[in-house]
């Protein structure tokens, strides 16, 4: 095998200059941002009770590890987060397969997924109380309202822009609709149904805390809700800084889940 050419090799050593830069740049923005805040409060150019302050926040946390409260509330948010997540990908895959099957049901549904998708989703939260009360299948409910009318009108986009000399080629070769969809249409939709994962695990999340501050006991969402109402300050930010790590971790195992999908599918 042929070696890399000094060009080859400067552009490489670039690339990585370039990335170190990225990463260390990052880490140095949320240190300075960091740093200013515990620094304002210190002196009192805001508010510490108001803003509270990053040590604050992690003694606050480390308290609630001590006394194993945090888990239970990360724990709760994290399980309906999931399920919503689920269960939104297999309806929304279900749902625009259907629709791919079949021309006409999928102009006779297209408004109405549209209007659903366009109405703003926590209107819909009390409602949800109404009918199902105020319990886990309702929070689940509602994280999976916020992401599934979407998620089913993106996959069948990507269906139906599949290139049709391919699926020709499935029928030319005696196939049937099923094997054209096995074989090339999901194949094909691969890279947008890992795409639609990425957004959607964040969209279950905002709505599983929608549920979680008008129906929930326990979950991130709850605390939220019940620290803003008795003005404990370090909770709330506590939990917001929380649920930024906890989008992160699940961004990123998506991520790892498209490498390994494009690396043994593609």
């Amino acid at each position: 095998m042929s070696e890399f050419s000094k060009e080859q090799l400067l552009f490489l050593k670039e690339q990585k200059k370039q990335q170190r830069i990225v990463r260390v740049s990052r880490v140095l923005i949320l240190l300075s941002f960091l740093f200013l805040w515990e620094f304002s409060a210190n002196v009192g150019w805001i508010d510490s009770f108001i803003f509270s302050s990053p040590s604050k926040i992690a003694l606050c946390f480390w308290g609630m590890v001590l006394d194993k409260s945090i888990f239970l509330h990360i724990g709760v948010t994290l399980y309906e987060t999931i399920i919503s997540f689920v269960l939104v990908i297999l309806i929304s895959i279900f749902i625009a397969v259907c629709l791919w099957f079949s021309k006409k049901l999928s102009e006779i549904l297209d408004p109405y997924l549209v209007v659903l998708n366009s109405l703003p989703k926590s209107a819909l939260a009390p409602l949800l109380i109404v009918w199902l009360g105020a319990n886990r299948v309702t929070i689940i409910t509602a994280g999976m309202s916020v992401a599934i009318f979407g998620s089913i009108l993106s996959l069948y986009s990507s269906f139906v822009t599949v290139d049709p000399g391919k699926v020709k080629l499935i029928y030319t070769l005696q196939g049937n609709r099923l094997q054209a969809l096995i074989k090339v249409v999901l194949p094909h939709s691969l890279p947008s149904i890992i795409s639609n994962m990425k957004v959607n695990i964040g969209l279950c999340l905002v709505g599983v805390i929608i549920g979680e501050f008008l129906a929930a006991r326990n979950g991130l969402g709850y605390l939220i809700i019940y620290s803003s109402q008795v003005f404990k300050m370090d909770w709330l930010l506590m939990s917001i800084v929380i649920l930024c790590i906890m989008a992160m971790a699940l961004y990123a195992l998506i991520n790892l889940l498209e490498k390994y999908c494009l690396r043994h599918y593609r």
